[in-house]
């Protein structure tokens, strides 16, 4: 399910003069037009984190693992890689991938020799990528069932009504997306399909990104405000809720982007089985109460007082939505407690979201 026209990777890694560099779909662009970025040094890597033209939990911890690997390809010391390991860390706070992958690499090249962490750094950055991609195939796979499940109770063949919030899509990842993985996959089988795809404000991911992906692909689709998810809901409008995740924690406790909560609470109210599709990586053992525990990134309060779209010429362009002197608050993620989710979906199959379900899955984790 990619149009050809897409790229089979959201980041991945080019030579150029005997160097290596990093290119990615610069989501800033989209959807006026899909062009690419180019990373030279780690700096440009935190730039485009921090700035969100990467974005997406899985997606900044592999492009904060190549930022690292352009760190050591400039400069391999000991005070590069600790100088650059902290900034690319602190670009973005909440995913819990970013600063795992950081300094999983960092601690896998610190007792190297100076002159093989390299080319040991690119291996590790790469085989992380590919991980990513097989991960979110893998959720795809344990999520079809659930839309397949949805469609045998659609009368006569009608399609499956699926609610998203915020880009959890092939855009968020290496490749396929988390929640929209079944999604694609659910396509690829010939099930019938509706996306509701909330706008997510105030940086749009979903009117901008994921409906963008969906329209690449065909999937039928329609863009509906935040907050007309309860209202569709009430009207038995929507089958099922599919969300990503930026942190869950080992009490199944979900972190996503700001108006997940919302919706988890309107779906408990009328009924509509609520899901967040978790990578491995995204789930954080350490934390096990998500509210208190977990920090949520405030961004600019600028990105509320204005709007984003597509200008007349084409290019993207910020247009003021709020009075001269008006304040915001900008928080860009929130928590929605386990006990709302009716389950999650992860590359090793599906599970409630509670310790012990989760524990079943990875059995490994009991002692941390």
């Amino acid at each position: 399910m990619r149009d050809a026209t897409l790229p089979e990777r959201s980041i991945w890694t080019e030579a150029e003069g005997g160097r290596t560099v990093v290119r990615f779909v610069d989501q800033l662009r989209l959807p006026a037009a899909l062009e690419t970025g180019t990373l030279r040094a780690w700096e440009e890597a935190e730039e485009a984190i921090r700035a969100m033209r990467l974005r997406g939990a899985p997606l900044i911890g592999v492009a904060g693992a190549y930022g690292l690997c352009l760190a050591v390809q400039a400069d391999p010391s000991d005070l590069s890689l600790t100088a650059a390991a902290a900034r690319l860390r602190a670009a973005r706070p909440t995913a819990v991938n970013l600063a795992r992958d950081v300094d999983g690499l960092a601690a896998e090249l610190a007792p190297l020799p100076v002159a093989a962490r390299p080319a040991a750094a690119w291996a590790w950055a790469e085989a992380l990528a590919a991980q990513d991609v097989e991960t979110n195939r893998r959720i795809g796979e344990h999520g079809l069932a659930l839309i397949d499940e949805a469609a045998r109770r659609r009368p006569g063949g009608a399609p499956v009504r699926v609610l998203t919030h915020c880009n959890a899509g092939a855009l968020a990842t290496v490749a396929h997306g988390t929640a929209t993985s079944p999604i694609y996959r659910a396509a690829g089988a010939g099930i019938p399909l509706h996306v509701w795809v909330s706008e997510t404000r105030p940086r749009l991911q979903g009117a901008a990104l994921t409906a963008w992906e969906l329209g690449a692909r065909g999937i039928p689709h329609q863009v509906i405000v935040d907050g007309a998810a309860a209202h569709l809901m009430q009207r038995g409008e929507v089958d099922l809720v599919v969300v990503g995740t930026d942190r869950t924690t080992r009490t199944g406790d979900v972190c996503n982007k700001i108006g997940t909560y919302a919706k988890a609470l309107a779906a408990r109210e009328h009924g509509v089985p609520f899901y967040a599709a978790v990578p491995s990586r995204s789930i954080d053992w350490t934390t096990r109460g998500g509210i208190a525990e977990i920090p949520i990134e405030e961004r600019d309060p600028d990105e509320v007082l204005t709007a984003t779209g597509i200008g007349r010429d084409g290019a993207p362009a910020r247009l003021r939505v709020a009075a001269p002197g008006t304040r915001a608050r900008n928080p860009a993620f929130d928590v929605t407690p386990a006990g709302l989710v009716t389950g999650l979906v992860t590359d090793r199959g599906r599970c409630a979201a509670s310790e012990e379900g989760l524990l079943e899955l990875y059995p490994e984790e009991r002692e941390r």
